[in-house]
């Protein structure tokens, strides 16, 4: 097939932009889930449990966007290597911000009885579905609009605009969070839930605009895309795949910092909401320097010694984090979680969504990031919930999900050092044999008609 018309300009500072707004919607909705799972839910949705039930159901219902989130990775991931990365960035977008609009409409268990937490759970479900595709979808977007020589820079905008998200869901419910409890229980909780709609449009109108990426429309013109790009992703990239799957682990650090410890700190040590989610938005706010600046090292050094020192880092330093949040401190508190959350964590979470991009190829690198994504990150779903079951008492309760979370961090590790260096890669070869994949499939075994 030949090209029959001019390819889109390159646009890296739009799409890092795009992509930053993008993941700050579809990411503030999801935290501010988590952070009303650790806070309210427990009491507005499952009443008739006892508080530690409770608590446990909550976040198993936090869990079951984990569970939605590869069926939206493969189904995300094929549209958006058929279709292209922009028409499906737009749709994940919409869904999200639409789930999250209706969960702040939701009558609670009082009003409707069980009703309530199905709609909860279905409503969550939605949530997950379209956050399979929004990074993996935008980093996809982002790498292939960027120079070569800057890729894990603008893709770190990705993982910002994630960041972001945490930080304005968490300064709007600080105010909520220090509401009387009759106030935050009956209408108090909703209000971060109402507000995506305002952050949506913003970021719709932002997304709507950009064009497709050239690298994709080259894919399409020059060789034509695959009519089930799972084939050839399970055929001729399954290894690259794996590797993904298990350095998505990693990010069990993130619900560590944002659910658990959240609930951890204010329930047995005495520390106050308000405290605890200060001290979250401080630590984003340094992780939006701090990601830039890893994406900056991993264009000039390469990505594995940055990704793996963050995955090592994190898994040594995931006791003495644990281990400072039982002395009940806000300083220490805030300077543990500066350490290991705004430097060492930043690190590798700065640099997956080129890392993992670059293991792929154009024809399959939505449908590749997405699946190996949300398999790996179904870890992190159900941290929370792990954490709670196997949480211990005393001062040392917490050395069971230290040893978790660190066993997830070097999993991710190891399976990063296995992977080729590719930030000296050309964007169009990234993928091909010697570009981070054991091997490419010949031009006619990926043709259409093949597959």
């Amino acid at each position: 097939m030949t090209t029959t018309h001019d390819l889109p300009a390159p646009a890296p500072r739009k799409a890092a932009l795009a992509s930053f707004m993008g993941s700050l919607v579809e990411y503030y909705d999801f935290f501010i889930f988590g952070t009303a799972s650790a806070l309210v839910f427990n009491k507005i949705f499952f009443p008739e449990f006892s508080s530690g039930a409770g608590t446990l159901a909550a976040f198993a219902t936090f869990g079951m966007a984990y569970v939605a989130r590869p069926i939206g990775a493969v189904v995300l991931g094929h549209f958006g290597d058929r279709i292209g990365r922009q028409r499906v960035l737009v749709f994940t977008l919409v869904l999200m911000g639409l789930s999250t609009f209706l969960i702040g409409c939701l009558p609670d268990y009082n009003t409707i009885g069980i009703a309530a937490p199905i709609a909860l759970v279905v409503l969550r479900l939605m949530q997950g579905l379209s956050a399979a595709g929004e990074q993996s979808g935008a980093s996809s977007l982002t790498v292939e609009h960027a120079d070569s020589g800057k890729r894990a820079f603008y893709a770190s905008w990705t993982l910002n605009g994630t960041q972001a998200g945490l930080l304005v869901g968490t300064l709007t419910f600080i105010p909520v969070a220090a509401l009387p409890d009759d106030i935050l229980l009956s209408w108090g909780w909703r209000v971060p839930f109402l507000f995506s709609a305002v952050v949506m449009a913003i970021a719709y109108i932002i997304r709507r605009s950009l064009p497709e990426t050239p690298v994709f429309e080259k894919v399409k013109d020059a060789e034509g895309v695959s009519d089930i790009p799972l084939l050839v992703l399970l055929r001729f990239h399954w290894r690259a795949l794996l590797r993904v799957i298990l350095c998505a682990t990693v990010s069990v650090m993130s619900t560590l910092f944002s659910t658990f410890a959240l609930k951890y700190a204010t329930d047995d040590f005495e520390v106050t909401k308000s405290s605890m989610l200060l001290i979250s938005v401080i630590a984003n706010l340094v992780m939006l320097v701090s990601q830039p600046l890893w994406g900056i090292a991993a264009d000039r050094i390469g990505r594995k010694p940055v990704f793996l020192g963050g995955a090592i880092g994190c898994a040594v330093l995931a006791f003495p984090y644990l281990a400072i949040i039982t002395t009940g401190s806000f300083w220490a508190i805030l300077f543990a979680t500066l350490v290991i959350q705004s430097v060492v964590y930043a690190a590798a979470n700065a640099i997956w969504p080129s890392f993992y991009s670059e293991m792929f190829p154009a024809r399959v690198r939505y449908s590749g990031v997405a699946i190996g994504t949300q398999l790996g990150f179904m870890a992190s779903g159900f941290l929370p919930l792990i954490a709670s079951a196997i949480l211990g008492e005393g001062q040392l309760g917490w050395l069971p999900v230290a040893i978790v979370v660190a066993a997830f961090s070097l999993i991710a590790a190891i399976a990063a050092a296995t992977a080729k260096e590719t930030h000296k890669t050309d964007t169009m070869a990234l993928g091909e044999n010697g570009a981070g994949t054991a091997r490419t499939a010949p031009a006619t075994e990926l043709s259409p008609a093949t597959v």
